[in-house]
């Protein structure tokens, strides 16, 4: 028996990267989890495996547990109901949503340039066009996604949100303008969000990683390999695994007295108030 057996997990934004780690880890809980990508070969785009399916049946078989892939585009409503229809089929309900997807990633999607990447990626010159997509991968997929699972968690009195913002959204930059402001966004609206669910007993947290080693990560700027360790100075890169037991943390009763919360995983590269 695991730390979350007979509970269901949907990560959104889980063919690949950070969230791949964390639908993985969910399940050597005993969770049943759901994956999702934007297509049904998400997980080719930066080499992260053959298919949603192949990576569900690689999970469900590590952990003795039931996996679910879901796809489709998060900004598009219908699509989010589709996918929580399905996961309901499956499962009869959602105990616990991890608001993963997102990233800074232009309209030419993440094969694209510089892992995605805009060009002109400042707070004046980057095309409105750029702007809105951003906005909308972060924000408007959190918003969406929320509003179709979390009525049922109200109902029951339980359930757990973790959102995945970024350490972007907690400072100022001069660069990734769009993305600072969306995952800031999608801080208050989690913390908005605590505030109304505290009646029903409902968590509401933000996970905000700093630098954390993953191939996109990798093809989107220069990294130093001297940075890539496990252990030792702080000043090293984070890996998904420790963004994965942030959120351990955060959905299971070692936090039973937690809301509304921002919590920076970057080894302290951040030391003011969020």
């Amino acid at each position: 028996m695991g730390r979350l057996t007979g509970r269901v997990a949907w990560v959104t934004g889980s063919s690949r990267g950070i969230g791949r780690v964390v639908a993985d880890h969910l399940a050597s809980l005993g969770a049943n989890v759901v994956i999702h990508g934007t297509t049904p070969t998400s997980t080719q785009q930066l080499g992260e495996g053959d298919s949603l399916t192949a990576l569900a049946d690689e999970i469900a078989q590590a952990h003795n547990t039931e996996v679910l892939p879901v796809h489709g585009d998060l900004t598009d409503e219908a699509v989010v109901a589709g996918n929580v229809a399905d996961i309901r089929e499956r499962f009869g309900k959602i105990d616990i949503l991890i608001n993963n997807a997102g990233g800074d990633i232009g309209s030419k999607g993440v094969t694209a340039e510089n892992a995605g990447k805009p060009v002109q990626n400042d707070a004046i010159h980057i095309p409105l066009e750029e702007v809105d997509t951003i906005i909308n991968r972060n924000l408007r997929t959190c918003i969406l996604v929320t509003r179709a699972v979390v009525p049922e968690m109200m109902e029951r009195n339980e359930g757990w949100v973790v959102t995945v913002g970024s350490i972007a959204g907690l400072s100022g930059h001069p660069s990734e303008v769009s993305y600072s402001v969306s995952k800031a966004a999608v801080h208050e609206y989690t913390k908005c969000l605590a505030a109304q669910l505290r009646p029903n007993g409902v968590y509401a947290n933000v996970i905000a990683p700093g630098e954390i080693i993953t191939p996109r990560f990798e093809a989107s700027r220069p990294t130093r390999d001297d940075r890539k360790v496990d252990q030792g100075p702080l000043t090293r890169y984070g890996w998904p695994i420790e963004v994965a037991k942030a959120i351990e943390f955060l959905v299971t009763s070692d936090s039973s007295y937690i809301t509304g919360q921002v919590l920076r995983v970057d080894g302290g590269a951040q030391l003011w108030p969020a």
